[in-house]
């Protein structure tokens, strides 16, 4: 679970109760602080770190900053503040998150190689990794670095909206979904329509998708082009999604047509069992082909409708991530797929009555 400390040392007085009670409020980890004064007041519920040149005999977690090995050898506290600036401390930061309880990293330098290194060198150890970051938009590229990310970012705000913010940037991560099997009904070839293919900025796994559907009331998991296919290469980061008038399932259940996405837009990558991930779309590629149109149904009877390009090639996945060809789909056939119960509003999720056919 990612976490964040406000760091009060450089918040303005007259700005610091509102943004230590937003801390509270929005249920942050940790508050940070050079005078423990700052810190005897804040509830149980809160980390309170007290970052000194020298251990101290406080009740609270200290952070000692360290400059060379010696000093971290005689540490006497659990955690660390190390400036990382050149090779030298950056050893000195990796020694200390392999060892220590808690290690909070500051970097002078904007590139994150120094990060991916520390991330590196601290894999499987228990400590918790604390990264300095400048704003909101550093501490959301600092939580993903090497897809580990640090295990948590020291943000000093500017004021309590900041402090919000940052809270909902720890709940970004996407929920699963609870995905049906589908049963096919058939399919009809309807001749040429323009469909989409969605090439990501990530890979795929190979029991993953996206979900789409003509209907916004069901989806059905296509698949990535992460397996091999004759005569052309696999694009593992590509999924020829369906013909362009068709719903993709993004996050927050929100959904876009297929032709609307951009480069920049976010779709929801999910695989067979349900877990999701947010995935940044790089290109959306729209071509003229030849196009079929699958229908299936729930165990409940709700008709889901999938129109993609009429081609061996294009699949689909099953139950346990099996993949079909949507050519070769016969009547009886099992899909995964995803019911909403939800009708749409420009792809916001309203509960009125609509008929989709």
């Amino acid at each position: 679970m990612k976490f964040a400390w406000i760091d009060l040392r450089t918040v303005p007085e007259p700005q610091r109760e509102a943004v230590v009670d937003a801390a509270v409020h929005a249920r942050l980890a940790g508050v940070v602080a050079d005078d423990p004064a700052l810190l005897d007041t804040l509830p149980p519920t809160i980390t309170k770190v007290l970052v000194t040149d020298a251990p101290t005999d406080v009740p609270h977690l200290v952070a000692v900053v360290v400059d060379d090995q010696d000093r971290l050898d005689r540490l006497p506290t659990d955690a660390a503040f190390v400036q990382v600036r050149d090779d030298r401390t950056l050893k000195l930061a990796c020694a200390a998150a392999v060892r220590l309880g808690h290690t909070i990293v500051e970097f002078t330098d904007p590139t994150k190689i120094p990060l991916e290194i520390v991330i590196a060198a601290a894999d499987g150890a228990p400590g918790k990794l604390v990264t300095v970051v400048a704003d909101l938009e550093e501490a959301a590229i600092v939580l993903d670095v090497l897809e580990h990310g640090s295990d948590g970012v020291l943000m000093a705000p500017r004021d309590a909206t900041d402090v919000f913010k940052l809270a909902r940037l720890l709940e970004a991560t996407t929920p699963p979904l609870r995905l049906t099997t589908l049963t096919v009904d058939g399919i009809a070839h309807n001749g040429l329509g323009d469909r989409v293919c969605v090439d990501t900025c990530s890979h795929f796994q190979e029991d993953e998708g996206i979900l789409v559907g003509s209907y916004s009331s069901g989806f059905i998991l296509c698949c990535s082009e992460t397996h091999p296919l004759p005569y052309m290469p696999t694009r593992p980061f590509r999924v020829n999604a369906g013909a362009l008038h068709s719903y993709v399932l993004g996050p927050d259940n929100r959904t876009n047509y297929l032709s609307e996405l951009r480069s920049g837009s976010t779709v929801l990558a999910v695989n067979a069992e349900g877990r999701t991930r947010k995935l940044t779309v790089g290109r959306a590629k729209l071509e003229s082909r030849p196009i079929l149109t699958i229908t299936a149904h729930s165990p409940e009877g709700v008709e889901v409708s999938l129109t993609v390009q009429d081609d061996w090639h294009v699949r689909v996945l099953g139950p346990g991530g099996k993949v079909r060809n949507v050519t070769e789909l016969q009547r009886g056939d099992e899909l995964l797929g995803y019911i909403a119960t939800e009708q749409r509003h420009v792809g916001i999720p309203i509960g009125e009555f609509c008929k989709e056919s």
